[in-house]
Order: C-alpha cells, then structure tokens, then sequence
C-alpha cells in the first residue's frame, strides 16, 4: 500500500544525491531501523487505535440511544430509524475520496485530529436534537466529515510502514473497531444507568454529550503525539528522517511501485481497475460481509430482547465484541504467518454462517446470544483479511490498486444503506428476516471467498503496457534474495 508517488510529495527537503547515496548505503532492519520503528509504533499506534475506538463509538451510539429513549423521545419508528442510520452513509461516500485528498496536501498531525474535533462536536451536539429531521441532519453531517478519518489513517499508515510490517498493525487498528462495541456498551451503560435525567437531561442526550467531549479532549492531544509524513515530521531526528524515507523507497523498489517511468495517469489507472475482474469479485464479497456488518447497529436492541433491561443490554454487548476480537487477532496473526487469505476469510464467514443461521431458527435465550458472539466474530475477522487479500491481490501498479481498494471499499459501505433495513421492529423479537438476510450474506460470501481463485483462473485480465511491464519488473525482482513472498492469491 505504499504509493512512491505520494510519498515522493514529502520527499523534497532531502538532496536527491543524498538520496540516491542514502538508498545505496541502505541495511535492512538495521539497530537503528528496528529503534525508530518502535519509535514510530509508540508515535501511532496507540493514538490512532484510541482515536478509531472513539470514531466507531461516535458512529454507531446511535443503536445505544435508541434503546435508552431516543426513539420514543424523537418518534422513530422501524422506517425513521433505518434512515437515520442510511443517511450517515450517504454522507461518508461522497466526501472520502475528496478528504483524502485533502490530507494529501496538508500534515496528518492537524488534519486528522482536526476533523476529529469537529466530528466531536457534532456529536456532542447532537444531543440537542428535538425531531427527527434534526438527527437526520446531524448524521449526515457526520458521516461527512468521518469520511476522511479512515482512509486518512490508511494512507499514513502506508507512508510509515513497508509491506511486511503494515498487515499486522492494520488488523491491531481494526480491532479498535471491534473493541469499540464492547467500549461502547460499557459507557452506554454507566451513562445511561447514572446520569439519566440529570439536570432534567435524558440519559441518551448525556451519551451524546459526554462521548462528543471525550472525543475532542483525544483530538487535541493527539495533535501533540501523532506524526506528519517521513521527510517532514518534526518529532524526528535528521538521520531518523532519512531512515524513514530510505526504508519506504527501497521497499518500494523490491515491489516494483517505484518504477516512475510506467505510472499509469488517473485515467489509465481508472479504467484498469474497471476492466479488470478482480475489482468486481472483492468488490461482492466486501459488500457482503459489510452488508452483515450492519448487525452492529441493532446488537443492543437484539440483547435487550433477550430479557435484559435497558442499562444490562447495554453491558451485555460487551462479551459479544470481545470474543470478535479474539478472533480477529487469532486469524490476522495466522494468516500472516501462513502467507494466506482465502482459507481465512472462508473459514471466518462460514462460521459467522452457522450462527445466524442458528440464530434464525432457535430463539432461546442463552443459546442465541452465543452464535450472536459467532456471527460477530466471523464477520469482523473477515473485513481486514479482505482489504489486505484485494491489496495483494491487485497489487500494481500503485494507482490502479489505490482506485481499487477505493471502489471495493465505497461499495461495500454502500450496503449499509439498506442492510439498515433489514432489522424492521415488527420482526422483534425473534428477528427471523434480519438473521435470515444476514446468513444468507455470510454463506454467500464464504462462497465467494472459495470460488475467487477459481474463476480468475479461468477468467482473462486484460492489462494495460504499465502493468504487463511492471509485473515483469516485480517478478526479475522477486529472485532476488531479499525479496519476501509476494503474497497469495
């Protein structure tokens, strides 16, 4: 995922001999390598883990006030609801391109917790909504300005880290998104169980507030703790600068996406990515799987109908989490390992399968809420392995994954418009349509996973001059001794 051409924007304070000497004199994993990657992973990690938790548990308290109130309060019934949660969507895919693109030109240690606290206030505002019109131009709103943290976080994550190391820190931020769930049921919880009617405020309202002003406290101090890009961070040294620069080119040169003289322009790089197969086949299993991932927004109303009150469904939702984040490690850390994605993300949809379908057919308690843990841990350890299967997958030139990973990733955030509805209220409480629609996402996803391979095999990719060229390139390149696995397919 690193892209040179972006990253040489950053580059332009360092002599290009001093360069070019620094590229030849260059020592993988080095003393000094191995020290400033810990430095970097102390400088980002845990801020943009923590960060993410709160840009999940801003994005999706929405289920949590609902069953604390809100929705008698504001009069939403089943179609209300599904469009307060529809229209944040809308929102988030028409700006994330453009934000990104933004953050391309300006320095991540502001324009990332910038939009943090905006999206922070939002929130916390939000609060003050009376009917339903109001939530629903909050929430588009905030899916406006959440679009750029993602992908931003993606893109300065591509720009620190080469190829072998970002797989794993990618699948630790994404359980930041799982663990969220599980943060989430717990502030919801206290919240609503001790600040109800406080002040003469409705505890859902208190949610908002207090989970808006913790966000924008994180923003300002990780203005202070994160990193710009590798040539121009401040927080470094000159010689660590150098290092950081050195490694990400030189990686670059063993993948092949440094070669400049076969870049493909945008246009050329467009039109790759929509004649090739391969964005199509990610592109209908990542809409499956996110397509069941809308769960996540109903999971406190589905344990409530379970027989716990309000403030218990809300810590109840913590278990469910937590075990999908167990399994996300696991599975992230083996497929690593083995080099592998296919068998993985099967593996992880058929059994997120098993129990919807289960879920579907059997409304006892104890049991439903224990495929409920097995339906979340299939489908979120299967969306990281899914981006990082398309990335290898389609992996050159750089432009062309970049448009890529765009289209599966819009996409597949597309489905959360109307996977929102298949949850209606009058299906409470065994929610027969919404397990039946989710399974029928899950085991048609672990069909695709299993066939993927299958069908490229048989089915032509049609490639411009640039990538038949670079792929040449890459596979000379790949004899080389200090050239890894080129990854799985």
């Amino acid at each position: 995922m690193n892209d040179v051409k972006e990253l040489m924007q950053h580059v332009e304070s360092m002599p290009k001999h001093e360069l070019v000497q620094a590229l030849a004199d260059y020592v993988p994993d080095s003393a000094e390598e191995k020290k400033l990657l810990r430095k970097i992973d102390l400088a980002l990690m845990p801020c943009l883990w923590i960060m993410y938790v709160l840009n999940y548990v801003d994005r999706t308290n929405i289920g949590n006030a609902k069953i604390a109130g809100m929705a008698k309060d504001l009069d939403l019934d089943n179609t209300r609801y599904a469009w307060v949660l529809s229209i944040f969507f809308f929102g988030y895919l028409m700006c994330e391109v453009p934000s990104n693109m933004v953050l391309s030109r300006s320095r991540p240690s502001l324009f990332l917790p910038g939009i943090m606290i905006v999206w922070g206030i939002l929130s916390a505002v939000m609060a003050i909504s009376k009917s339903y019109g109001t939530l629903l131009a909050f929430r588009f709103i905030l899916g406006c300005i959440e679009s750029g943290f993602f992908p931003g976080v993606l893109f300065l994550m591509s720009c620190w880290y080469k190829t072998t190391e970002i797989g794993k820190r990618f699948a630790i931020f994404y359980t930041a998104a799982v663990l969220s769930g599980a943060l989430g049921g717990v502030i919801a919880g206290t919240i609503t169980g001790h600040l109800h009617n406080a002040g003469g405020v409705a505890g859902w309202r208190w949610l908002f507030i207090v989970e808006g002003t913790a966000t924008v406290a994180v923003a300002i101090a990780a203005k202070f703790i994160l990193l710009d890009f590798p040539a121009t961070s401040s927080r470094l040294s000159p010689e660590e600068r150098q290092i950081a620069v050195v490694r990400i080119l030189h990686d670059a040169t063993l993948t092949g996406s440094s070669d400049r003289e076969h870049r493909l322009t945008h246009w050329q790089a467009f039109k790759a990515a929509i004649s090739d197969p391969r964005t199509y086949a990610f592109m209908l299993l990542f809409v499956l799987d996110v397509g069941a991932g809308t769960i996540s927004y109903f999971i406190p109303t589905i344990t409530q109908t379970l027989g716990y009150t309000s403030v218990n469904a809300q810590y109840m939702t913590i278990p469910i989490y937590v075990v999908a984040a167990v399994f996300l490690n696991i599975a992230a850390y083996s497929a690593d390992r083995l080099n592998e994605r296919r068998w993985h993300i099967t593996g992880a949809l058929a059994v997120g399968f098993i129990g919807s379908v289960v879920c579907t057919a059997v409304v006892q308690p104890v049991v439903r809420y224990v495929m409920i843990c097995f339906v979340a841990a299939g489908i979120w350890t299967a969306l990281p392995l899914i981006l990082a299967w398309t990335s290898g997958t389609v992996s050159l030139p750089a432009e062309k994954r970049a448009i890529v990973l765009a289209l599966v990733n819009a996409f597949g955030n597309l489905s959360s418009v109307y996977g929102s509805r298949i949850w209606p209220s009058w299906d409470s409480p065994k929610y027969t349509i919404g397990f039946a629609v989710t399974a029928a996402f899950l085991g048609g996803g672990a069909v695709v996973a299993l066939l993927i391979p299958v069908l490229l095999r048989y089915c032509p990719v049609k490639v411009t001059k640039p990538e038949v060229e670079l792929e040449d390139n890459k596979r000379k390149k790949s004899d080389h001794p200090s050239q890894g696995a080129a990854g799985d397919v």
